[in-house]
């Protein structure tokens, strides 16, 4: 989350500010206070990319540190299973970091799969809730990207629930195969090139 300040901020033709203070010999000739006036959070869209499947360290430590600092934060797996999760199933972590992932009983490899159809959309059903809500800090969705490639979720359901986030929200999407309109929207986009 970044901040940045308010419109409230600007006071044009003020003198103050870098104006000599000293030989003040009469109160009508000190210069007003300027009222201070607070930051407001300005939430991102991060892309962390790559051309192949794999978890983004980073990412994740960013999560977890953000959310040891007091921060609400939820990790989305789309495509990571094999431990009977599901959004009623998710791990709570760190006081205010929970974790979630399909309740399949393993990872999704393909769009071959559609009984997990319903599990990965169980999951998209409680981060669009979030997004439209704006009761977290940061949203991560892992690999969301190959769960629209696979269709399982609709491209255009992503787009829009990112259009009606809150401004404060930040939400990370990891994975290969974003959406070239995902990365457009983006306000960072970081792309991983080569493997470990």
């Amino acid at each position: 989350m970044t901040a940045s300040l308010t419109d409230r901020h600007r006071l044009e033709g003020s003198s103050v500010r870098g104006a000599d203070l000293r030989g003040l010999d009469r109160p009508d000739q000190i210069p007003v206070e300027i009222p201070l006036h607070l930051v407001e959070p300005e939430g991102q869209l991060q892309v962390h990319t790559s051309p192949y499947r794999g978890s983004f360290s980073s990412v994740l430590s960013q999560a977890m540190r953000t959310a040891g600092l007091g921060s609400r934060v939820l990790i989305s797996q789309f495509l990571k299973g094999g431990v009977s999760q599901g959004p009623e199933g998710r791990v709570q972590l760190c006081g205010g970091l929970d974790w979630m992932r399909p309740d399949v009983p393993a990872c999704l490899c393909g769009p071959d799969d559609c009984a997990s159809i319903d599990a990965v959309q169980a999951v998209w059903a409680v981060c669009r809730q979030h997004l439209l809500k704006g009761d977290l800090d940061q949203l991560v969705l892992d690999e969301i990207g190959l769960a629209i490639g696979f269709g399982f979720i609709e491209e255009s359901a992503l787009l829009s629930a990112l259009e009606q986030r809150p401004g404060s929200m930040d939400v990370i999407i990891t994975g290969p195969s974003i959406p070239d309109s995902v990365m457009e929207m983006a306000d960072q986009v970081t792309e991983l090139r080569r493997g470990i």
